[in-house]
């Protein structure tokens, strides 16, 4: 095999976009839905027999595979000096219960790719190569999102990751266990020279400014909560208006609250009330318990506390008038993640190359990236997807998108893996 310098990369080195498409579709056959999207949550059935994919083709192209204790498989390619901390990429395989085809595992299999076309080009890097299978990044089946990246990254405790439970009171080190994925390795400690995730933008800007690639500079901060208002139960037909304590009529004030407290931070603030849970969920009576959940999001710190000051004095507010208990818990934060400027020239300079039109973009979205950006140098390379719309079983993307976005993580990756200081 021959290295190959910075000077030396051009367009000639590319990725086979036809073989990256394909692996995608296959995988799409794993979790299929009726609408063409995917379902495969975190750590069932369905997500192993989607490993076992991943990790069958990494050995076949020649990489080393080994999982760490929250279940992260790392699939390695040598590099002439392997003792050199390798260049990393890569994403998460479980999907949204609705979820579309190339949300994450785009950038699990983009790296794939980019394993393969080094093969393909006889190109030996310096440093070893390496792609990530991030467990339970979507936060669907267990929340918080982002956990086993969180946890390599000492954001939480190991415990903290294994413990946390599904609706079924299930915990992750257990369904780890069940299908064969608890590694010994240990989750985190590991030098990283570069990082680099791939991934459909799963919003509107780029295809709406015809642009290719989104050079991601920054990830918004996000808290999550769980509320809990809590009244009485009562009977929907002798119970008078007025000595009613209707905690879904609470609650319904506090989405109404919510979305005002993103209106008024607009244009970059995000909010959301996404899930939402009544008891006893009877016809004829008065919700006397209700749980929901709210998403808060915007790229400026300061602005997150403003929100969360919002919501705390609103949701005290409704709750007294209402007569009702209130609990509020944040189960989830981070702050704003301004990329590595290095990380983020290397992929701006490898859709220059290309031609390849390109902005520079923010995520809205949370990514394992954003994790990994604590302690490795980091960025992300955003491709468009149509209409914008993900966390959705029509989510799509273009075979020419596709290919673009590996290329571009082709280059950047080259570029770093052959950096021997």
């Amino acid at each position: 095999m021959n290295a190959v310098s910075e000077t030396a990369l051009t367009t000639a080195i590319h990725v086979n976009g036809q073989r990256l498409w394909d692996s995608l579709m296959e995988m799409a056959k794993i979790g299929a839905t009726p609408k063409g999207g995917v379902c495969r949550l975190a750590l069932t059935d369905l997500d192993k027999t989607g490993r076992d994919l991943i990790v069958q083709w990494a050995k076949e192209a020649g990489c080393t595979v080994s999982v760490d204790q929250m279940g992260n498989v790392f699939m390695r390619r040598a590099g002439r000096n392997n003792d050199l901390p390798p260049v990393m990429t890569g994403s998460h395989a479980d999907s949204q219960p609705t979820g579309g085809r190339f949300d994450g595992i785009y950038g699990v299999l983009g790296g794939l790719e980019v394993i393969r076309s080094l093969n393909d080009h006889g190109i030996q890097t310096e440093r070893p190569v390496e792609t990530v299978i991030w467990t339970n990044e979507e936060g669907s089946r267990f929340a918080p999102a982002m956990v086993a990246s969180g946890v390599f990254a000492g954001v939480f405790t190991l415990d903290y990751g294994l413990s946390r439970k599904d609706v079924d009171g299930k915990t992750i080190g257990e369904e780890l266990r069940r299908i064969g994925y608890a590694g010994e390795l240990p989750c985190g400690g590991r030098r990283i020279h570069a990082a680099f995730e791939l991934h459909i933008e799963q919003g509107p800007i780029l295809e709406a400014e015809n642009k290719t690639i989104g050079v991601v500079t920054d990830a918004q901060g996000q808290r999550w909560y769980e509320v809990v208002l809590t009244g009485q139960e009562a009977h929907a037909g002798p119970t008078p208006m007025p000595r009613r304590r209707d905690a879904l009529l609470g609650a319904s004030r506090v989405v109404q609250l919510v979305n005002e407290i993103g209106l008024r931070h607009a244009p970059l603030a995000c909010a959301t009330v996404g899930m939402m849970q009544v008891h006893p969920n009877s016809r004829n009576v008065i919700p006397g318990r209700v749980f929901f959940t709210v998403d808060f999001r915007h790229p400026q710190d300061d602005v997150l506390a403003q929100m969360d000051a919002e919501l705390r004095e609103g949701i005290e507010r409704i709750a007294g008038q209402g007569k009702l208990e209130a609990q509020v818990e944040q189960i989830f934060y981070y702050a704003p993640v301004p990329f590595d400027k290095a990380c983020v020239n290397s992929v701006r300079a490898a859709a220059q190359r290309f031609g390849y039109s390109n902005r520079e973009i923010v995520s809205g979205a949370g990514h394992d990236a954003c994790y990994l950006a604590t302690v490795a140098p980091t960025s992300m390379v955003f491709v468009p997807c149509i209409d914008g719309i993900s966390h959705n079983e029509i989510e799509d993307a273009t075979i020419e998108w596709i290919e673009a976005g590996a290329n571009v993580l082709l280059h950047a990756m080259l570029e770093r893996a052959n950096e021997s200081g």
